[in-house]
């Protein structure tokens, strides 16, 4: 597993670096269990056996921490295609989305700091910025590995690429206004039947690979 980046000035070596990734699974539990506003650094620090002062040691502010949060779920997404190199298959891409719909709150976290980086010096603007880059190439990989240098519908893996990406990140904004209204995995399926006309139906399920459940959420 690729380690979270670490904020500037932290120094750790290998028992810091595990108590780090311990923190940041508290965390996500307590995002879980409270949600992104309740999520504060008392109580994750709580949670872990820390005053608040020793996990700033670790996670100078909470924003650091909610990109660790982030971080390490790209990378439960991902899976060991981090570390094989292999591009995601298209319906792995749909089993990502179908997990999503059931981390409602890990989902929240991600779209509250999205819409709050693109404001000037914020501390999470490197982070999606650099995300996004590598999505859009890992999405191009993806499409080409299924369709090729020219997808059914005439684009190219270029083109359809960055279109594949604001359709999963829109559909979580809809979906967390209105989540009774908005099916996401369904709604993604009908995008990927404008890619390819012939349909797509193959889509596995999706294994979420530790990754802790929310609590009410479906299984």
């Amino acid at each position: 597993m690729t380690n979270p980046p670490r904020p500037h000035g932290v120094r750790h070596g290998a028992r810091g670096q595990a108590r780090r990734e311990e923190i940041v699974r508290a965390a996500m539990e307590v995002i879980a269990e409270r949600g992104y506003r309740g999520a504060s650094l008392a109580a994750v620090a709580e949670k872990v056996g820390l005053t608040q002062q020793g996990l700033l040691h670790y996670f100078p502010s909470k924003e650091d921490l909610l990109i660790a949060v982030l971080t390490m779920r790209d990378e439960w997404d991902r899976g060991d295609r981090v570390a094989g190199g292999d591009p995601m298959t298209v319906a792995q891409t749909v089993g990502v989305v179908e997990a999503n719909a059931h981390r409602p709150a890990i989902i929240r976290t991600f779209s509250a700091l999205l819409g709050e980086s693109v404001t000037e010096d914020h501390p999470a603007e490197t982070y999606f910025r650099e995300r996004y880059r590598r999505v859009r190439r890992e999405m191009v990989a993806t499409l080409r590995e299924r369709w090729g240098d020219r997808l059914p519908s005439g684009l190219t893996p270029e083109e359809a690429a960055p279109l594949a990406v604001a359709i999963m990140d829109g559909l979580q904004y809809q979906w967390l206004h209105d989540p009774e209204s908005i099916d996401m995995p369904a709604s993604f399926r009908d995008f990927l039947r404008l890619l390819d006309p012939a349909s797509f139906n193959d889509a596995a399920p999706y294994n979420d690979p530790g990754a802790p459940d929310e609590p009410g959420s479906a299984a």
